[in-house]
């Protein structure tokens, strides 16, 4: 039997990765001691592996495909197919940014004060790339850990250091004076991968359920009963995907109507319709969207 080997990242991103998956259909069971977990697919071998290294092993096919942060095939340089984005940070719906910070009261102010300075971070190749492309000289080293640090004990200029929201940086008297880079977790494929048909179609089909499964995190469904001639009032409150299904109940004036929506517009949206004449009205969530 065919089998897709499929990479699942290690970190900060595994559980979130897992959780994922299953909304998708596909039940992943860890074993602390095996970094090779069961999936209820028999044509998909899973393997555990550090979002760092990801694109190397999908780009030398020892992986068919995984999931991996866009700064990390940039750091690799790696020769992968991008399938697209799945964004499902654990703080917010934007992608983390990679970003230059100094000490809080640091006379530098600009990428050009950096000249001749000393930069700490985990994204040594993609830093020393983009200062290199602007003419200015610095030297960078690897950090392992604790990088911001490395500025308020003096052993750094500067770092270059991935972030949400900044709180982390600031807490650590620290400002941020440069955007180096956005990045978000990325589905990846193996160029001779993507090319065998059979491989290809596995993999167009985990990313079109993970997709759905995401979209369908930040919607719910609404069912409810309305009389025919409150219909329209209903009718031009319910923002939807498409026009909402409208189904008549026997032997009356009623009518079963289901959409779905947004979960940002439900507590204001409820009211409203209850108002316009809804009744019964049922919320209920979705596993996914497509």
């Amino acid at each position: 039997m065919r089998k897709l080997k499929l990479g699942i990242p290690k970190g900060s991103l595994q559980n979130a990765t897992i959780n994922l998956f299953e909304k998708s259909g596909w039940k992943i069971r860890l074993n602390s001691r095996s970094y090779f977990p069961d999936i209820n697919d028999e044509t998909i071998e899973c393997s555990i592996c550090r979002a760092q290294e990801m694109s190397r092993y999908v780009e030398n096919g020892t992986l068919d495909a995984g999931l991996t942060g866009r700064d990390w095939i940039e750091e690799n340089e790696s020769q992968v197919v991008v399938i697209g984005d799945l964004i499902y940070s654990k703080v917010s719906q934007n992608p983390a940014r990679w970003v230059l910070a100094v000490r809080a009261d640091s006379d530098i102010k600009s990428l050009e004060d950096l000249q001749g300075k000393k930069i700490a971070t985990e994204l040594v190749n993609f830093t020393k790339r983009y200062f290199a492309q602007r003419n200015i000289d610095v030297e960078v080293e690897f950090s392992w850990g604790a990088t911001e640090a490395k500025v308020v004990s003096g052993l750094a200029d500067a770092v270059v250091e991935v972030t949400e929201t900044g709180s982390t940086i600031r807490a650590h008297g620290l400002k941020i004076i440069h955007e180096l880079m956005q990045t978000n977790t990325q589905f990846i494929a193996n160029p001779d991968s993507y090319r065998d048909p059979w491989k290809k179609e596995k993999i167009d089909q985990i990313f079109l359920l993970l997709q759905g499964a995401l979209k369908a995190e930040s919607m719910v469904g609404l069912k409810m009963n309305v009389q025919t001639a409150d219909m329209d009032k209903v009718i031009n409150l319910l923002p939807s995907l498409h026009a909402p299904t409208i189904a008549g109940l026997h032997n009356s004036n009623w009518a079963s109507v289901e959409v779905v929506v947004s979960k940002d517009v439900v507590r204001e949206l409820i009211p409203q319709l209850i108002q316009a004449g809804a009744q019964g009205i049922i919320e209920y969530p979705l596993n996914k969207v497509i």
